[in-house]
């Protein structure tokens, strides 16, 4: 049994080496299931009892290696009010995904029970696929460590992905793993030397030829030139002053500052980033060209004929009625309702703004989980004279339009982690993706290199140029290829430019979103009915046996 701890943890270490920000370690992405496939194999060779919770705790001890040493930031973002308290709120993000990560491996050796070895490791794959599936779906999303992120890095290795998204990725990864994981088992037992010279080759083609293809692609992907001058602003304002020292008024005029110091005539959009407009009562949506910070704005951009400020800002909308779930009661009365939203604006030289409300939240910051079936409690919540569902949010992406027909897909922070979300603006009309975000809650930790290093995979998926505005940094431009043309510094106030090239072709991504996760879900929902029928169809027997 220690031997397969010790396994289970060497694959945990291997996992985190691997995984970004961490450069020249990817490839260790294609064995670090080796020695947890190992342990399992153990168990379930050995005369053991209870083999399904032996596997189902080894397996976890590596996998909650591997996810708190990746995420570890997580607890810098909440322990600003409690650092005792925020411990065991930090251990949900920690332990939560290894669960369902050791939930996966539980089926797989239920389901080798009643088959095939192969059949068993092509559920095992699905089980996974279904599990990162679902770990962006349910209100505890969090799709941070969705396996086929781990390329973020080696971005040129996976030039694919305008095909498949990151789930192509999760497959490659598993499948080379299982191969790796049957040679070396091999190795053991009597076989034909070119069996197993045959084995090894076909394990190199399986990692070595979707690889030569990617370099090809990367090599020889051309964009079309079709520019716009764009300018991304830093103004590194500490995320944990914002609200409460620093006037909004001064913030918006650092903004315009740093913007103005390096715009062009022909800049067509100045891109803020989230909660650059962060007022304590919030921006009205109906009454904003009224507000101080939009005229601000707008007389900064008077010198620019065709620019527009994309930003974020927390703003609100009223109603006269409880329109929407998440909405609040105004005043005590409660005859006007409303929702605030961590939101971005897109301000041009017109009358004409365009709003988009930030929908994938974090989970217990920004929404309640599993709000619907707390509704319940949403007379106690507004008796106490708390928000009763978090932000608002809207039901599909968005897309901003310039007055020059330029589309952009506004993203917001979090949100970066969705390619398919991305894609779905993108196909709406979005030609340049504007990521803007706030990453200096989680400090100077690999969190911020992470989340800009993922960016890197939503150009490949839809080809388009990413510009990425961060508070504190890192801000950066990111071509159609996934490479940083320009980027930033950390926690340093500044504004950079460049001339991006817009584009209005879609990739196969853009067109069919995440079909892979889709079918695999489907599949793992069978495996999973499959397992618990023969479970229960067992335990009948038995009863029927010894009545």
């Amino acid at each position: 049994m220690k031997r397969n701890i010790l396994l289970s943890v060497f694959s945990g270490l291997l996992l985190w080496i691997a995984w970004p920000p961490t450069p020249h370690t990817t490839f260790f992405l294609f064995v670090a299931f080796v020695p947890m496939l190992m342990a399992m194999e153990n168990i379930i060779q050995s005369e053991s009892v209870r083999k399904g919770k032996k596997i189902f705790w080894t397996t976890f001890l590596g996998f909650f290696i591997w996810n708190t040493l990746c995420v570890y930031w997580v607890y810098n973002a909440i322990k600003q009010d409690n650092p005792i308290a925020a411990i065991p709120v930090a251990l949900i993000p920690y332990s939560l995904a290894p669960l369902m990560m050791s939930g996966c491996c539980w089926f797989y050796y239920r389901l080798r029970r009643v088959t095939k070895r192969n059949v068993a490791f092509l559920g095992l794959i699905c089980f996974w696929i279904g599990y990162e599936y679902l770990n962006q779906t349910w209100d505890l999303n969090f799709p941070w460590m969705t396996l086929g992120n781990g390329f973020a890095v080696s971005y040129k290795w996976i030039q694919w992905y305008e095909y498949t998204g990151v789930y192509g990725g999760t497959i490659w990864i598993w499948v080379v793993n299982i191969f790796a994981f049957l040679v070396y088992s091999g190795l053991h037992k009597p076989r034909a030397k070119t069996m197993r010279i045959k084995q090894i080759l076909a394990l190199g083609l399986i990692i070595l030829l979707p690889m030569a293809l990617s370099v090809y692609r990367y090599r020889t992907y051309h964009e079309q030139v079709n520019p716009a001058n764009i300018v991304v602003a830093q103004p590194n304002i500490d995320p944990y002053l914002k609200e409460h020292a620093i006037p909004v008024q001064q913030q918006v005029a650092i903004l315009t500052k740093i913007s103005d110091s390096i715009a062009q005539p022909n800049t067509e959009f100045f891109i803020w980033p989230e909660t650059a407009i962060s007022d304590q009562s919030g921006v009205n949506e109906d009454l904003v060209r009224s507000n101080p910070y939009y005229k601000q704005i707008q007389r900064f951009l008077n010198k620019y004929k065709n620019g527009n400020v994309l930003t974020g800002a927390e703003d609100i909308k009223i109603y006269n009625s409880r329109k929407t779930p998440t909405a609040s009661p105004l005043e005590p009365q409660g005859n006007q309702f409303y929702d605030g939203f961590n939101a971005a604006i897109n301000i041009e030289n017109s009358a004409e703004v365009q709003f988009y409300h930030k929908s994938k939240l974090v989970p217990g910051v920004e929404e309640l989980p599993f709000g619907n079936a707390l509704s319940f409690m949403k007379p106690i919540f507004e008796h106490l004279g708390g928000a009763t569902g978090g932000y608002g949010t809207q039901a599909e992406p968005g897309v901003f339009y310039s007055q020059s027909g330029i589309g952009v897909t506004p993203v917001i922070c979090f949100e970066s982690i969705w390619g398919e979300w991305v894609a779905t603006s993108v196909h709406k009309g979005g030609q340049f993706i504007a990521i803007i975000t706030n990453d200096g809650w989680w400090e100077n930790t690999s969190g911020k290199d992470e989340h800009l290093d993922y960016a890197k995979l939503r150009a490949i998926e839809t080809r388009r140029w990413v510009c990425r505005s961060a508070n504190t940094g890192i801000s950066a431009f990111i071509n159609q290829r996934g490479d940083i043309v320009q980027q930033t510094r950390w926690w340093v106030k500044t504004a950079i430019k460049q001339d991006i090239n817009l584009n209005s072709d879609m990739t196969f991504y853009v067109l069919h979103g995440d079909y892979l996760a889709k079918t695999g879900s489907f599949l793992a929902i069978a495996g999973v009915v499959w397992v618990l029928m023969v479970i229960v169809i067992a335990r009948w027997k038995r009863r029927k046996v010894t009545a």
